[in-house]
């Protein structure tokens, strides 16, 4: 882990020295998050039910004509609701909420328009998870550990990144993602668990 993020800051720094003067800034908004599940090689067999949680971030924009590499820091909120489907059996236990810092580094392409410009893009991201709690049917409430245990969520989450929106000429911005988690979060034999995230958010570029 330690070698990606340096692969990622090496890559970034490289970018910059050619760059333009970056853009910083700051968005936040809802993500709406599902934790995608295999069981047993059958992919989708498990899957939860949405979750509504919040992202929040900071990023920089370094540009080159309109192609620019936009890497960020952010808090996003990920897991999943307690309608689970397993061999056609609906069960119900309740929401898991798992928070991560997340760096994604996306490759953005810009279309000029009259009044601001159209955006979408893609790259990697990697997330490290620094807390969770799951909430049963009657309320009660447990955090969750991350680890290498059975009953626990490994901490380290990483995927691919879509991004695409509107950033208008005063700065206001208009932004949609979708994170495509490819790494499994479980500890449990026979089962592959990965984050898919779709997000809204505004935000504001300097």
């Amino acid at each position: 882990m330690k070698k990606t993020l340096l692969s990622l800051c090496l890559l970034v720094a490289s970018f910059a020295a050619f760059a333009q003067l970056p853009t910083i800034g700051f968005k936040g908004g809802v993500n709406f998050a599902t934790l995608h599940a295999t069981v047993d090689g059958v992919s989708g067999s498990g899957n939860s039910g949405s979750l509504t949680t919040f992202n929040v971030g900071a990023f920089v924009d370094f540009k080159f004509g309109n192609v620019s590499l936009q890497p960020a820091l952010n808090f996003t909120g990920k897991g999943g609701s307690s309608s689970v489907s397993i061999d056609d059996q609906a069960s119900s236990s309740g929401k898991v909420k798992l928070y991560y810092l997340q760096v994604p580094v996306n490759v953005v392409y810009h279309v000029p328009a009259v009044v601001g410009d159209f955006y979408f893009g893609a790259g990697p991201y990697l997330g490290m998870g620094v807390s969770g709690k799951s909430k049963d049917d009657s309320g009660n409430s447990e955090s969750i550990k991350f680890g290498s245990g059975q009953d626990e969520i490994k901490r380290t989450d990483a995927g691919l990144d879509a991004i695409v929106g509107f950033k208008f000429k005063t700065g206001f911005l208009i932004n949609a993602n979708y994170d495509w988690g490819l790494t499994n979060i479980t500890n449990v034999n026979g089962i592959k668990l990965t984050n898919r995230v779709f997000g809204i958010s505004v935000g504001y570029a300097f």
